[in-house]
């Protein structure tokens, strides 16, 4: 069989995620390809620097639940950074002002990060079955996921396997039951989050 051509270019430049912070939203529904896709993001984030502490994870019962999770997340983590810098404008507030009460003490050390996300990872795995729920599915988390990244301005990769069968499905996890474990296509997704979180900080402070 002629190798497939599918697949992204290889980056000329390696990303260096060691100052984001990404969360990983995942369906449970078809759990064991879903443990699969999720370890292989997590393993790519780690290899590409970003801390265990500012990878994320939650989850939803299924992949129809992503697109509105993926936006509280990112609202949850947009509070959180604001109440940080509240916190931050208080402390030195205190430490200029005559009071002798002492201020608080800020650690450098705590290894909870309070910053923005700088990308989620949706993923979710639906498998054709004998209705058309598959296909409604399909269309209404596709469109809410760009949604959610073009309101948002956070990328949001696209980790949702639309198979037609249960073997596409655990192939596409590195699961196959044949001579052909396929690939694991969380991987791809974890180096995803890290360039486009990347990106999108450099295009935010206006380079390219």
């Amino acid at each position: 069989m002629a190798e497939s051509i599918k697949g992204p270019s290889p980056l000329l430049n390696k990303f260096d995620g060691s100052e984001l912070r990404v969360a990983i939203v995942h369906a449970r529904w078809n759990h064991l390809v879903i443990d699969a896709l999720v370890k292989g993001a997590v393993a790519k984030l780690k290899e590409s620097n970003v801390k265990e502490h500012n990878i994320i994870i939650q989850s939803v019962p299924g992949s129809f639940e992503l697109p509105m999770a993926c936006s509280k997340v990112i609202a949850a983590s947009q509070i959180q950074a604001s109440a940080t810098a509240t916190d931050l404008m208080g402390a030195a507030g205190a430490l200029l002002s005559l009071d002798p009460t002492p201020a608080p003490v800020l650690s450098s050390s705590s290894p909870a990060s309070n910053q923005p996300f700088d990308a989620v990872i949706a993923i979710g795995v639906l498998i054709k079955g004998s209705t058309m729920h598959f296909e409604y599915i399909c269309d209404a988390v596709s469109h809410g996921l760009m949604k959610v990244q073009l309101d948002t301005g956070t990328p949001v990769i696209f980790g949702v396997l639309t198979a037609l069968t249960d073997d596409q499905a655990l192939e596409r996890a590195g699961l196959g039951r044949g001579e052909n474990k396929g690939h694991n296509h969380g991987e791809d997704w974890g180096l995803a989050a890290v360039e486009m979180g990347s990106r999108a900080r450099g295009w935010a402070q206006g380079k390219f």
